[in-house]
C-alpha cells in the first residue's frame, strides 16, 4: 500500500477523537480460527469507528483501504480463498472486546466496493448456482459468497508457472486436481484454491500462450508450454 496523507478522523474533531490511522499505537488484539495458528489484528481494529462505515466520503475510502489490507493479509495467513456471507470467519468482521462489529449490509458495502477492478479486485462475487427470477440488481445482490484474490490472477499465474518451470512440467499434462489437490504441489500457496479462481489463473497462462486445458467439465487437463 502506497504511503497516504495523514487520515481525517472518524468522527466531527474533539480533543478525544482518535485518528483513523494504522501508525497510532493502541493495545493490539487476536483472533484465531479453528486453526492451531493465530491471527495478530492490526491495531486500528482496536478504534470501535473502524466497525461503521463513515459518511464523510474522504475517511470511507481510507477505511475501505485499511479494510482491504486487512483482508487481505487474514486470507493470506489462514490461505482463505473464499468468503461466505452466511458464515463469516469469527472475529473478521467483529470485534468482541468492543463489542463491536460490521453490519451485514456494510460488509456487503465494502465487498461491492473491493470488487471493482478499480480498487484492486480484491474480491470476486461468485455466482449462485440458481440465480433468483425475481432478482433485478445484479450478480452482487444475488451472490452470498466471494473468492479472495490475496494475490492477483497475474500473480498467481507467474508463481503457479515457476512451479512448472522449475519441475520440469513444460510439455505435462495436468489435471486440475493434481494442480489443487496433488502431492506435487504440497506445501504450495495455491493448493486448495478454488477451482473456480484456477480456471481463472489458468485463463491468464492461456493468454500468454504457456498454457492449453482440454476437456470440459469432467476429465479436464492442461498442458503448460
Amino acid at each position: 500500500m502506497t504511503t497516504a496523507p495523514p487520515e481525517p478522523t472518524l468522527q466531527p474533531p474533539t480533543p478525544t477523537t482518535p485518528h483513523f490511522s494504522p501508525s497510532t499505537p493502541p493495545p493490539t488484539t487476536s483472533t484465531s480460527t479453528s486453526s492451531s495458528t493465530t491471527f495478530p489484528l492490526p491495531p486500528w481494529t482496536s478504534f470501535p469507528p473502524f466497525y461503521t462505515l463513515q459518511p464523510n466520503l474522504q475517511t470511507r475510502a481510507r477505511q475501505y483501504e485499511l479494510w482491504s489490507t486487512l483482508l487481505q493479509t487474514y486470507a493470506r495467513h489462514h490461505t482463505l480463498f473464499r468468503l461466505s456471507l452466511s458464515s463469516p470467519p469469527p472475529n473478521l468482521f467483529s470485534n468482541d472486546r468492543l463489542n463491536r462489529a460490521l453490519k451485514p449490509s456494510d460488509v456487503r458495502a465494502l465487498l461491492d466496493h473491493l470488487s471493482k477492478a478499480e480498487n484492486g479486485g480484491v474480491v470476486e462475487w461468485i455466482p449462485p448456482s440458481a440465480p433468483s427470477s425475481s432478482s433485478s440488481g445484479g450478480r452482487a445482490e444475488q451472490s452470498q459468497a466471494v473468492y479472495i484474490w490475496w494475490r492477483s490472477p497475474g500473480e498467481w499465474a507467474d508463481a503457479l508457472y515457476g512451479w512448472v518451470e522449475e519441475t520440469g512440467q513444460k510439455g505435462a499434462v495436468l489435471t486440475l486436481y493434481e494442480l489443487r489437490e496433488g502431492e506435487a504441489v504440497r506445501g504450495k500457496e495455491w493448493r486448495a484454491m478454488e477451482e473456480g479462481m484456477l480456471r481463472r489463473v489458468l485463463g491468464v497462462l492461456v493468454k500468454r500462450g504457456k498454457a492449453q486445458v482440454f476437456g470440459l467439465e469432467s476429465g479436464e487437463g492442461v498442458k503448460f508450454f
